[in-house]
């Protein structure tokens, strides 16, 4: 039996409705649980990235992107390893004010962290931490310790590859001199 890694796909595709649900519906159908799964936009107009981290072996998560790549409205898809992609989390940490203030412990855990206070009332104060899903889960686990978290949410993780160039831009430069090229046979051929 393979052993599991973590891997991380980044999906460009144009933001079409319905799309998401048959990106899902692949890891569905091969049984793999989504760790976690963030849509934007990307840097370039009309396209939509999608990262999603899951645990997997390399053979399935190869035939996964192969699967995903196939869909009309995916313009790319590649998958990655820690050591190919940067990447972060944010989360929010909703604190009991007098609980926090009651235990000093508490503030030197948001220091530890590297964490910022962003709202204070006399109810709760929110502490927002950015940084490695590790990180975010041990400040979690020591303010919980110190019993005062009252909410905790975390985004899914955002992530960029660390090679020199991005792959989506090439692919859709190659698109374009193909199309134009295309557009040019055509012309002179009438």
């Amino acid at each position: 039996m393979n052993d599991k890694t973590l891997y991380t796909l980044i999906v460009h595709s144009e933001n079409i409705a319905g799309l998401l649900n048959q990106i899902t519906a692949v890891f569905t159908r091969r049984q793999i649980n989504i760790e976690s799964l963030n849509v934007s936009a990307s840097s370039i107009k009309g396209v939509h990235k999608y990262t999603i981290t899951v645990w997997t072996d390399k053979n399935t998560i190869e035939k996964v992107v192969k699967q995903i790549v196939k869909k009309i409205d995916v313009l790319q898809a590649h998958y990655f390893e820690e050591n190919e992609i940067y990447c972060h989390e944010i989360a929010l940490y909703k604190l009991s004010t007098p609980e926090f203030q009651a235990t000093p412990d508490a503030s030197k855990v948001i220091r530890k962290y590297n964490a910022r206070i962003v709202e204070v009332n006399p109810v709760f104060a929110i502490a927002e931490k950015n940084g490695s899903s590790e990180d975010i889960t041990a400040m979690y686990n020591e303010l919980r310790a110190l019993g005062c978290v009252l909410q905790f949410v975390r985004s899914g993780r955002v992530a960029i590859t660390t090679s020199c160039f991005e792959r989506v831009n090439e692919f859709l430069a190659d698109r374009e001199s193909r199309y134009l090229a295309s557009k040019k046979e055509n012309v002179t051929n009438d």
